[in-house]
């Protein structure tokens, strides 16, 4: 019999907060964390504003010695598997002692290749750094956190866009039911990048100054950076340890539907979300709260709303829908994997996220978005959506543990 699978740890690392705390009490409230762009000079750009983490020092979560070797990507993972293994109640022993894997999901990598190429093309390759390239390649994110916490099973990193972060943790479901690992850290984690703030800018998709999803005249997207691990481990693990559990990851779908690179498409974000609830053995009727894609583009919203009324039918109008981008703007690879955290603890607290900035419904998005002021519910299951260029689409399933026994 495969095992059951829970989330027992969560971390995150945003614009609004630090720890999940801090993380949760500004989501509840609705706290925008969008602000001017400080860490590079944004001059000549239409937008300037951004989810930007202003107040993270990475020596509070590791070593000076080790911090000159990682890039911002690398820190803002490091820290956020920090978080989520003292939240889960592991030691580096037992990390070490059995089968732990790290499963991390980007969209651009880490931002010194960026300063690698430019010193290059300014200065030629006599100029670069040999510590530069230790902190470039993308792959060293997941390897980063695995030599600091010494875990001793699989090491993997997820490009898949903005979806990595469901995809970590459908791959970390499949490892841990499987009895490939006994735990999986799996998330995201994505630094502000100069070369995705232009290239949105150039695909004229950013907002210029605030993020709307699902209002009738939202402009797009704001960008964000930021991390969040959840720390998954079998339900008989949970219990013989005898700590707290956020959800059980009931299942996952995907879709590599890709008629477009650059958005979505209607058919495969539906097939995605059918197939997390197949995978999960639940109905659409079960599900009480979408975590959205949401990103705040015209194109984008409409089509996650059509998807969720072609897959939920009546149940569509009742379910209730929200995106936290809003708030923290798009982080990238790392950005369902912050939702993944929100589900966990929407199902732990009872509450459902609101929606900010909203102030006119759109007859094409004519769902219930939870507009701007958050709402007690009592949440037993719940699905998060990402969806990301090329068709890279996957959806989770994640469940009240209680109300599955």
């Amino acid at each position: 019999m495969k095992k059951r699978v829970v989330v027992t740890g969560v971390g995150i690392i945003s614009s609004i907060g630090q720890g999940k705390a801090a993380f949760w009490e500004n989501v509840i409230k609705g706290t925008s964390g969008i602000t001017k762009i400080s860490s590079w000079d944004t001059t000549g750009f239409k937008c300037q504003y951004g989810g930007e983490i202003h107040d993270f020092s990475p020596a509070e979560y590791i070593s000076r010695r080790r911090i000159q070797f990682l890039g911002r990507t690398s820190q803002l993972a490091v820290a956020a598997s920090k978080l989520a293994l003292e939240d889960a109640q592991v030691q580096t022993a037992m990390l070490t002692k059995y089968k732990a894997g790290v499963l991390i999901g980007t969209t651009v990598g880490e931002r010194p290749m960026e300063e690698l190429m430019e010193t290059w093309a300014r200065s030629g390759l006599d100029e670069i750094r040999r510590k530069k390239i230790s902190q470039a390649t993308a792959n060293n994110i997941p390897a980063n956190v695995g030599i600091e916490f010494k875990t001793r099973g699989l090491n993997c990193l997820i490009p898949t866009a903005c979806a990595a972060g469901n995809y970590s943790v459908g791959y970390g479901l499949d490892l841990i039911k499987n009895g490939d690992l006994n735990f999986a850290l799996a998330g995201g984690a994505e630094a502000f990048s100069r070369i995705a703030y232009a290239g949105f800018q150039r695909l004229y998709a950013m907002s210029p100054d605030r993020c709307q999803p699902f209002d009738k005249n939202r402009k797009g997207i704001l960008l964000g950076e930021g991390s969040a691990m959840l720390f998954l481990e079998s339900l008989d693990s949970a219990l013989k340890r005898k700590v707290p559990m956020y959800a059980e990851v009931l299942g996952y779908g995907m879709s590599c539907d890709a008629h477009h690179v650059t958005a979505p498409h209607p058919e495969g974000v539906a097939k995605a979300m059918r197939r997390a609830l197949h995978d999960s053995n639940i109905s659409a009727q079960d599900v009480d709260y979408i975590c959205a894609h949401g990103t705040g583009t015209p194109m984008n919203d409409k089509i996650e709303s059509q998807a969720i009324k072609d897959v939920f039918g009546e149940h569509a109008r009742k379910v209730a829908v929200s995106s936290i981008k809003s708030m923290i703007g798009h982080t990238l690879g790392a950005a369902s994997a912050i939702e993944a955290g929100v589900c966990c603890l929407a199902i732990k607290e009872g509450i459902i996220p609101p929606t900010i900035n909203f102030q006119t419904p759109d007859p094409e998005c004519d769902i219930d978005c939870v507009p701007n002021k958050a709402r007690k519910a009592n949440l037993k299951v719940v699905l998060n959506n990402g969806f990301a260029f090329g068709g890279n689409n996957c959806c989770v399933v994640f469940a009240d543990v209680h109300s599955r026994e």
